[in-house]
């Protein structure tokens, strides 16, 4: 869905349904350009294709804050060798970026902490029209914008799962692994958040391309 210009001084505030839950929660978001800008120059770039793992999707509804210029359902990335599940609903520059750690460095890892592929990543969580981490006042979380993806496990050529929740203090080869899928996450991401970030991000590695510091340029990696 095409964000909607509203203004009310640097913020609006907007209602949302929390799914499941049958609370209301509000949320505060602001008015950022460079979201459509870098949108629009991805989209135009064409890395992005109608295929077998991408599709478009025509909106995705609720409060006029959320949504993106044209979603899109990836079922699979590092060019479709890798399975996302469920399917992640995501705006268009987070495909790159996810399609290079995954190749660059979560591939790697996997074969030399584990001497095989990964095939699946779980999905917890992408396109959700909330406050950040579930709370109400809260910014407008990075997944209410599609530009975040949460990764809760890893899934072994074998069948073995590797999850952050059990891994992250598990045996040596799973802590290396997925301290390593943590490292090259922040050289990809500009904010990748794990279990050392807080009780949030227990179980999962929070993934997105949010600008952070008055021009724009810095990093969260915890």
């Amino acid at each position: 869905m095409l964000r909607r210009s509203v203004k009310f001084g640097l913020t609006i505030a907007a209602l949302l349904q929390i799914q499941g839950c049958g609370k209301q929660a509000y949320f505060v978001a602001k008015e950022e350009p460079w979201r459509a800008d870098e949108e629009r120059r991805c989209l135009a770039s064409g890395y992005v294709r109608n295929n077998p793992h991408i599709s478009r999707r025509s909106a995705l509804g609720g409060p006029s804050a959320c949504g993106a210029i044209q979603p899109l359902y990836v079922s699979a990335t590092a060019h479709g060798a890798v399975s996302l599940t469920p399917q992640a609903t995501l705006q268009c520059p987070m495909v790159p970026a996810t399609d290079h750690w995954v190749v660059t460095s979560v591939m790697p890892a996997a074969r030399r902490y584990f001497r095989m592929d990964v095939v699946e990543l779980k999905v917890a969580a992408s396109y959700s029209c909330r406050p950040r981490n579930g709370i109400a006042g809260s910014v407008l979380s990075e997944h209410g914008l599609a530009n975040a993806l949460d990764i809760s496990a890893f899934v072994l050529a074998d069948g073995r799962k590797i999850s952050v929740l059990t891994g992250w203090k598990g045996n040596a080869a799973e802590r290396e692994f997925l301290r390593a899928v943590h490292r090259g996450a922040c050289r990809t991401f500009t904010t990748v958040l794990g279990p050392n970030a807080d009780a949030f991000h227990r179980d999962h590695f929070h993934l997105d391309l949010a600008r952070h510091g008055r021009r724009g340029a810095g990093r969260i990696c915890r």
